[in-house]
């Protein structure tokens, strides 16, 4: 959390330090609205701190100050990050905005106006595809889908898969391979100039802020990975370079928004990757008890190998 209590104005600051400790070690989001109550999720429950017996309420000094820590006083410096809604900062906590869009020929140009920011705090959770990884290697590596709703955890979990992949499961056993990691998002290694910021061992290379289709092809012409790791697919490109890498030999571990193989089928693109058998390991995720909870793990025929929960 150091990173990010460094770029929060100083009412803010202590607001958010002078919550339990129970409260701060599980801090989510702080998101920070002007006019509005300060909120924080925590747990996966929202919280309003409050200053002098009442909820505070963000200034737009507040507001101001985060954009200057942000972009080190120099807007133009962070142009390119604006344009996809997002600054990640040191730490690998990502920094959502929204406030007004500027289109140029029918494509976002940049954001003024600022005046929501989401500053998600990024966690490593090392160890939590462990329980799992055994269920995902068959002599190697299993192409497999990580499905679930948002806030459950997939890109946890996905980061995790990917570390082990480099650095190897010796209770399997499997050696380390290497790993090209697309972090169109800079959420799976969360890295800021060029440098993942996440521990993912020593067998990654990473494209970051790059299109997922455009980097999948790029990472295998350049960097030979064993393993390719992408988030969040979804259009007819993404499923495109995925069926080229599994055609090339490479083996695809990635993400997608649904509520399972069944809610995921009716995507016209997430439909032709299952009809194929593309993905012989498909994880369901849920929060109903807590984010990152294993529901199941199916095979491509959408039998279950395990059910967790």
């Amino acid at each position: 959390m150091d990173a990010v209590i460094a770029v929060l104005p100083d009412s803010i600051k202590k607001l958010v330090q002078d919550l339990p400790a129970s409260i701060k070690e599980n801090i989510e989001e702080i998101r920070i609205r002007i006019h509005r109550p300060l909120e924080i999720i925590a747990s996966g429950k929202p919280i309003y701190p409050q200053w002098k017996g009442t909820h505070y309420s963000v200034r737009v000094e507040d507001a101001v100050h985060l954009l200057n820590q942000l972009s080190q006083y120099s807007l133009y410096a962070f142009e390119e990050e604006l344009k996809q809604g997002f600054i990640t900062i040191r730490g690998g906590h990502r920094v959502g905005l929204a406030g007004k869009v500027i289109v140029e020929k029918g494509h976002v140009k940049a954001i003024r106006d600022i005046s929501s920011y989401n500053i998600r705090v990024a966690r490593q959770k090392k160890g939590v595809a462990t329980p799992v990884v055994h269920h995902l290697i068959n002599g190697d590596w299993l192409n497999t889908l990580i499905i679930g709703p948002p806030q459950t955890g997939k890109t946890t979990l996905l980061r995790d898969i990917a570390r082990l992949v480099s650095c190897g499961v010796q209770d399997v056993p499997i050696a380390p391979q290497k790993v090209g990691i697309i972090d169109e998002r800079s959420e799976i290694a969360a890295s800021v100039k060029g440098v993942p910021q996440h521990d993912l061992g020593n067998r990654i290379d990473v494209l970051d802020a790059c299109p997922k289709a455009d980097g999948m092809m790029m990472m295998i012409r350049s960097m030979s990975p064993d393993v390719l790791v992408v988030d969040e697919i979804g259009r007819k490109e993404d499923s495109d370079a995925i069926i080229e890498a599994i055609n090339a030999g490479v083996k695809v571990v990635t993400t997608v928004h649904g509520y399972g193989m069944e809610d995921v089928a009716e995507r016209p693109t997430i439909r032709r990757l299952l009809q194929t058998n593309v993905f012989r390991r498909c994880i369901e995720l849920t929060n109903t008890e807590k984010p990152g909870t294993i529901l199941r793990i199916r095979n491509h025929a959408g039998e279950d190998v395990v059910r967790l929960s």
